[in-house]
């Protein structure tokens, strides 16, 4: 029973991925007529809007009543590191570069997150899982390296470097604000994405103005808010509550596998043997992380 209650999480969360990893894909599409920030601001501002119903009933009321300043205060700083600053330089990334290039980046984050875990979280991960994290790394390196980027793949490195460090921090701020239990997943989701989503658009409109937008990209931004992001997000927040901040942050960067797939059926991407021994590597690293200590 005990194992089946820890693996729920996990698949949950793999699940997300999934869902995460399509975005890619869509967001590229997008990104052909759609500028960047104005794409990842409409899109969670329109999944803040889908969340509303689900919000309006008595319990979710209630509970967003009891809200103090201070919570505000952490959900804020939540919605604008998660949203504003990592969702932004997501999309500005994906604007400058491929998606594997972004994907490489963000699985640096890892140890990032096992820095601030240890220091404001009190998480400290077994050897078997730092073991895990290094082999998840060097599989990563293996299946980029050498990468060959001209100016505007620089400026989307320095770009993406930003968006690694909020990731980091709002994986660590997330896995803070979600193991204490004294909200629900939808109540966190919904008051950190309305803050940080409507900042980002806010951003978007003054810096890129308001694009004509055809039915094709309507429909991408509509299934990135709906699926992608208001189910995604609210079950993410979910599995927060029992896996720890390097957990979440090494089963996020197995969209590595994910996007790399993905890219090859959708945007031609080949695979060769160099690029398929990472994956393997990265695979075992990921599976080595999740064993736990016994106490």
């Amino acid at each position: 029973m005990e194992t089946r209650r820890r693996l729920l999480p996990v698949f949950e969360a793999l699940f997300v991925t999934f869902l995460w990893s399509t975005s890619y894909i869509i967001i590229k599409w997008g990104l052909k007529e759609i500028p960047p920030l104005f794409y990842a601001g409409l899109r969670y501002s329109l999944a803040f809007i889908i969340f509303l119903p689900f919000v309006i009933k008595k319990n979710q009321i209630d509970e967003l009543k009891r809200l103090t300043r201070k919570d505000f205060k952490k959900l804020f700083l939540l919605g604008f590191i998660f949203y504003f600053a990592t969702q932004g330089t997501q999309f500005i990334g994906l604007s400058l570069l491929p998606s594997v290039t972004v994907s490489l980046m963000l699985n640096f984050t890892p140890l990032a997150v096992l820095a601030m875990g240890i220091i404001f979280l009190d998480e400290r991960p077994g050897k078997i899982q730092i073991v895990g994290i290094v082999i998840f790394l060097a599989g990563t390196l293996i299946y980029f390296l050498p990468v060959d980027l001209n100016n505007a793949q620089l400026a989307g490195m320095g770009v993406m470097t930003l968006g690694v460090a909020a990731n980091a921090a709002a994986s660590v701020l997330g896995r803070e604000i979600n193991r204490g239990h004294k909200f629900t997943p939808l109540t966190i989701t919904f008051v950190s994405m309305g803050t940080g989503s409507f900042l980002l658009l806010l951003t978007a409109i003054i810096f890129e103005g308001f694009p004509s937008i055809g039915f094709e990209d309507w429909i991408y931004i509509l299934w990135l808010a709906g699926i992608n992001t208001a189910l995604a997000f609210t079950l993410w927040n979910k599995t927060l509550r029992e896996l720890t901040a390097v957990e979440s942050s090494v089963i996020n960067n197995t969209m590595l596998i994910q996007i790399a797939v993905l890219s090859f059926l959708f945007l031609g991407e080949s695979l060769n043997a160099k690029e398929i021994t990472g994956l393997i590597i990265v695979f075992v690293g990921a599976v080595l992380v999740q064993k736990r200590k016994r106490k």
